[in-house]
């Protein structure tokens, strides 16, 4: 038996996760789990990235107690980066994708560039929340930093940077940050050149598997794993999950990562480039073992967990299985929003927004717990309709099965509405896609499993999933319509 650590950190929350392969089946425990979530400084949203490596620290100590760990390796949310000078911690706390900051600089970077340029270098959906945007941002309103920065690291890589010394960065990783161009499998250097961005700030990428060595003399020392090695996993966390679905060979199937974002897509040989990609807002990010996930970020529980995270502020409700029991029981198909719509991307008054929308629509406005819940989880079935139609034509496959992973895949609402709105069978399983990809990978780098096919075989042998049915009907096909036509306000 060969036994892993796997670090997730999440933008709801971090954990450490300990992993046992034996026999070609994999156990998984949660050895230690602490809270996330944006923190405000000076009217700037930042992560507290200090607090972060601190339970990190605490987290890896647990994991040596379980006996002899063969690696580890760390997996993150993307986009979002720490700027470094020498072997200082940071030069300041990074900033969250949802600041303010992001959606301005945006704006501004496709006056210089236009959209078809940025797209043609990098093969990436231009979102405002992407680091190529960030780093525009800082160059224009903070160039001293910029200038007295020697590198910058995404998340994921900058804890590997902590726990190692190696600045590197990780190709799944920073293939969603628009700053790579996924054609080349190298820095997007003249779209870079464009924008001011210094080339000295880009560190040397590395493939998903690589082997690093040991953590730093006095980590190894603080949480006795002297003897552990240091690995690059797909430290894209969506990379990672799709790593771990179960799915058998062939062209038939999509993926659903369902959690704050919904990441729904198709895995190809290669990147998919052209205008009407482009226009669709389609991206194609690094994957695993050589495969290009071609794929749309939606958001996703993102506005459910808005709407809790104020209920629970008014002391009101705050189990998300007790929210999910009030929308079983509140009224179907009643009104809908475009998840899309701008206004859900950004933080704050969420439940007022979903309100404000169905009013501004001129549909019934959801007034209890249950009806905004069942509100937002439908709309986002109805809207992974739309967009698995549109993937279809996109790669002219036929999609018979979606795959959903991620903490999302236990709502079962959320799955039999998604398996009615898209007339295809969902199979939702595992929840701990993510990790499982971070700990097979690191399995494969240390010779343990050949390749992606077996690394799936073990998955399809270790857990367990749940497959819902489509059950179409005449008020789901009016929901479609309905939703069809509604505007991004």
């Amino acid at each position: 038996m060969s036994n892993y650590l796997a670090i997730d950190l999440g933008a709801e929350s971090g954990r450490i996760i300990h992993g046992s392969l034996k026999n070609g089946r994999l156990q998984m425990k949660e050895i230690h789990r602490f809270s996330n979530g944006a923190i405000t400084a000076n009217g700037t949203l930042r992560w507290d990235i200090v607090r972060i490596f601190r339970e990190i620290r605490i987290g890896l100590a647990k994991g040596a107690k379980r006996g002899k760990i063969k690696s580890l390796a760390c997996d993150s949310w993307g986009v979002d980066y720490v700027l470094l000078k020498g072997d200082g911690p940071m030069l300041s706390l990074p900033f969250t994708y949802r600041d303010e900051r992001s959606f301005q600089a945006f704006a501004r970077a496709q006056k210089k560039v236009s959209p078809a340029k940025l797209f043609a270098h990098t093969g990436i959906a231009s979102l405002p929340i992407n680091t190529l945007y960030q780093l525009f941002d800082d160059v224009e309103k903070r160039p001293d930093l910029i200038k007295f920065a020697d590198k910058f690291l995404l998340i994921g890589d900058y804890i590997t940077w902590l726990l190692t010394g190696q600045a590197l960065a990780e190709e799944t990783l920073v293939s969603g940050s628009q700053c790579w161009d996924t054609q080349r499998g190298t820095w997007a250097w003249p779209l870079l050149k464009k924008l001011g961005i210094p080339r000295h700030l880009f560190p040397k990428a590395v493939k998903p598997g690589t082997k690093l060595g040991k953590m730093l003399p006095y980590l190894a020392k603080e949480t006795g794993l002297r003897q552990t090695e240091v690995v690059t996993t797909c430290a894209h966390d969506t990379a990672a999950a799709v790593a771990a679905v179960p799915a058998q060979a062939g062209e038939d199937w999509a993926y659903l990562s369902s959690g704050t974002w919904s990441l729904l897509g198709v895995e190809m040989k290669q990147p998919l480039i052209n205008e009407t990609v482009r226009k669709a807002r389609y991206t194609n990010e690094v994957g695993f073992g050589g495969t290009s996930r071609f794929l749309k970020n939606l958001v996703g529980l993102w506005v459910l967990q808005e709407c809790r995270r104020e209920w629970m502020e008014k002391g009101e409700i705050s189990d998300y299985n007790e929210i999910t029991r009030l929308a079983t029981e509140a009224p179907a198909l009643r009104s809908f929003i475009h998840p899309d719509d701008e206004r859900f991307t950004k933080r704050g008054d969420m439940v007022k927004k979903v309100q404000d929308y169905c009013r501004e629509t001129k549909q019934p406005i959801p007034r209890t717990h249950g009806e905004i819940a069942r509100c937002i989880l439908e709309s986002l079935a109805l809207l992974y309709r739309v967009e698995m139609d549109a993937m279809e034509k996109l790669t002219d496959r036929q999609i018979k099965t979606l795959h959903i992973v991620g903490g999302g895949c236990r709502n079962a609402l959320l799955n039999q509405a998604t398996a009615n709105a898209t007339g295809r069978t969902v199979i939702a399983g595992p929840v701990e896609a993510t990790a499982a990809g971070n700990i097979l990978v690191q399995a494969i780098a240390m010779k343990e499993l050949k390749n992606l096919k077996e690394l799936r075989e073990v998955v399809r042998n270790s857990f367990e999933v749940v497959t819902y049915h489509p059950q179409p009907s005449a008020d789901w096909a009016k929901a479609q319509v309905k939703f069809n036509g509604l505007k991004r306000l």
